[in-house]
C-alpha cells in the first residue's frame, strides 16, 4: 500500500510540475520573442491539446515510474510512449482522406447540379459555397475569395488544387481548368461523371482500410497487453530488477526501440502511398 501511495503522489506532483512548466513557457512565448532553440521548445505548446495532455501525463509518468524503479530510461521512454504510440496505432490519417475524397465527389455532383441552371463557371463555384463538405470548406472559401479578388480563372483554379494537395483535387481542377477556357457546353456531364467515379474510389478505399483495419487492430491489443503485464511486473516481484542495471537500461533501450520499429514498420505496411499529382501551381500546359 505504501509503494502504491507512492507512485500516487509522485504521479500528481509530476503532472503537477509538468503543467506549471508548460503553462509558463506558454505565457513566455506569448509575452517575448524566443531564439529558435526556444521557438523549437515552445513549438510543443502550440501543438493540439490532445497532444498537450497526453505530453503531461507521460512526463508525469515518466518521472512516477523513475521514483519508484529509479530507471533513468523512464524518463525519455514513458513521454515518448505517450506521444507516439497513439500516433502509431492510429487511423485517423487514412479516415480523414477517405473524407476529403468523399468530399470532392460530393461537391463536385453539387458543382454539375449548379451549372444545369445556366450559371457561369465563377458564379457557379461561389453558389456552391454554403453547401460545401466542411472537409474541403477552407480550400473552397479560398478559391472563391481569389475570383472576388479579380483573380484569374485558371489561376484560382490552380492554387484550389494546390490547397487540396490531392490527385482527385487535381482532377477536378483540370477539368475546371478546361471548362474556363474554352466556355463551352458539357461541364455539368463531365463533373457527374467525374463525381461517380470518385465516389467508386471512396467504396474502393475504405474496404482497403478494412482490411489493413485488422492488423492494426491486432498490434494494438499486443501493445495494451505488453505494456500492462510489464507495468505488473515492474511493480510486483524482482522479474525487471536485472534491468535497473546500467547495462540493463540499454538491453531494455534497444528491445523497446526494435518494438517500436515494427509499429513502425507496420504503419508504413498498412499506409497506401498517395497518388502522384500533375497538376501544379506554375505549370502551363
Amino acid at each position: 500500500m505504501r509503494l502504491v501511495g507512492f507512485v500516487i503522489s509522485g504521479s500528481l506532483v509530476a503532472y503537477g510540475l509538468a503543467t506549471l512548466a508548460l503553462v509558463l513557457l506558454q505565457r513566455h512565448r506569448e509575452n517575448s520573442p524566443t531564439s529558435p532553440a526556444s521557438g523549437r521548445l515552445a513549438h510543443l505548446v502550440s501543438t493540439s491539446p490532445r497532444t498537450r495532455r497526453l505530453t503531461v501525463a507521460g512526463l508525469a509518468g515518466g518521472i512516477g515510474v523513475w521514483a519508484v524503479t529509479g530507471w533513468p530510461l523512464a524518463m525519455v521512454g514513458v513521454p515518448l510512449a505517450a506521444i507516439g504510440l497513439p500516433t502509431l496505432l492510429s487511423t485517423s490519417a487514412a479516415k480523414t482522406q477517405i473524407a476529403r475524397l468523399e468530399a470532392m465527389a460530393e461537391w463536385t455532383r453539387s458543382l454539375s447540379g449548379v451549372l444545369t441552371v445556366g450559371l457561369g463557371l465563377e458564379q457557379a463555384l461561389a453558389a456552391t459555397l454554403r453547401s460545401t463538405p466542411e472537409a474541403i470548406a477552407p480550400e473552397l472559401n479560398r478559391l472563391v475569395a481569389r475570383l472576388q479578388s479579380r483573380w484569374r480563372t485558371e489561376d484560382a483554379l490552380r492554387a484550389f488544387a494546390e490547397d487540396l494537395d490531392d490527385a482527385t483535387g487535381d482532377l477536378i481542377a483540370a477539368n475546371l481548368i478546361l471548362a474556363a477556357r474554352r466556355r463551352g457546353a458539357g461541364l455539368a456531364a463531365v463533373l457527374a461523371s467525374l463525381a461517380e467515379s470518385v465516389e467508386t474510389d471512396v467504396r474502393a478505399r475504405r474496404q482497403v482500410e478494412a482490411d489493413r483495419a485488422k492488423p492494426r487492430t491486432t498490434a494494438r491489443w499486443v501493445t495494451i497487453i505488453s505494456v500492462a503485464v510489464l507495468g505488473v511486473l515492474a511493480f510486483s516481484g524482482d522479474y525487471v530488477t536485472p534491468y535497473a542495471t546500467p547495462i540493463g537500461q540499454v538491453i531494455l533501450a534497444v528491445l523497446l526501440a526494435a518494438y517500436i520499429a515494427l509499429l513502425v514498420r507496420l504503419r508504413a505496411m498498412a499506409t497506401g502511398k498517395p497518388l502522384p499529382r500533375f497538376l501544379q501551381m506554375g505549370a502551363r500546359p
